[in-house]
């Protein structure tokens, strides 16, 4: 029990140490994502162990044995075990999709990006109404954004608000309404193409946007939350 009380911490910190290598690793180019995603398998399996063995060397400790190991255990194992189990809880929920649009009849194009997704896995072509059903299903509430107020000043308006949200910006064509960016997600730095159309609509401005990732299937519900993010904010934002 003494060694088992000493070893659990060890495999709980190896497991979490396995879950912050699988997302900095690929960010930095260490390795693709499929072998981050087979760390982060790894990390969980390690970490449910790290955690049980945190379990049984609580319950069954000896009198006036100190706490901290198998709490450590178990804290360390349910965060290496809790976050992958979380995400694939969000892949469940969503369809295997990763191209989302505001319009799926007439989806904005890219242009300026398409040379920064040469050799992408996905491309940048919409996948047509198979796609367009799936997301409607999923995704309702993801349509154009209209505003009272001239296409210029939206676009000015879309234009700040791609860079508060922190996006590369790959090109921002005022004539055309169209703005392109690549955002980059937090932990495994995932690259995803926006692209922003202002349009006139009436008397005032339609804004379509659409995010597409490079790789993987599914987006785990990125792109959209994306979308909606951006479109919340630009109805707040001003101009400058």
């Amino acid at each position: 029990m003494r060694r088992l009380r000493r070893f659990a911490p060890v495999i709980a910190g190896v497991a979490l140490l396995l879950f912050v290598a699988a997302g900095s690793g690929t960010r930095l180019g260490l390795w693709d994502f499929r072998t981050g995603f087979q760390l982060l398998r790894w990390g969980a399996y390690l970490g449910i162990a790290g955690a049980g063995l945190g379990i049984v060397a609580l319950l069954w400790r000896p009198p006036g044995s100190r706490l901290w190991r198998p709490l450590l255990a178990i804290a360390l194992g349910a965060v290496a075990t809790l976050v992958p189990w979380l995400w694939m809880e969000q892949a469940s929920r969503v369809p295997a999709i990763h191209d989302i649009s505001t319009d799926t009849e007439r989806p904005p194009q890219f242009v300026a990006v398409l040379p920064h997704r040469a050799g992408a896995p996905n491309p940048a072509a919409y996948g047509g109404p198979e796609i367009a059903a799936k997301q409607r299903a999923a995704y309702p509430d993801v349509v154009p954004l209209r505003l009272e107020l001239p296409p210029a000043e939206v676009f000015t308006r879309a234009l700040a608000a791609a860079r508060v949200s922190g996006w590369e910006i790959v090109a921002a064509d005022s004539a055309e309404g169209r703005i392109e960016a690549t955002a980059t997600t937090f932990w495994f730095g995932f690259k995803d193409d926006v692209v922003v159309r202002v349009t006139p609509d009436g008397g005032g401005s339609r804004v379509d946007v659409r995010s597409v990732s490079r790789v993987g299937q599914s987006d785990v519900g990125a792109n959209a939350a994306r979308i909606r993010a951006y479109l919340d904010l630009l109805q707040l934002r001003p101009n400058h």
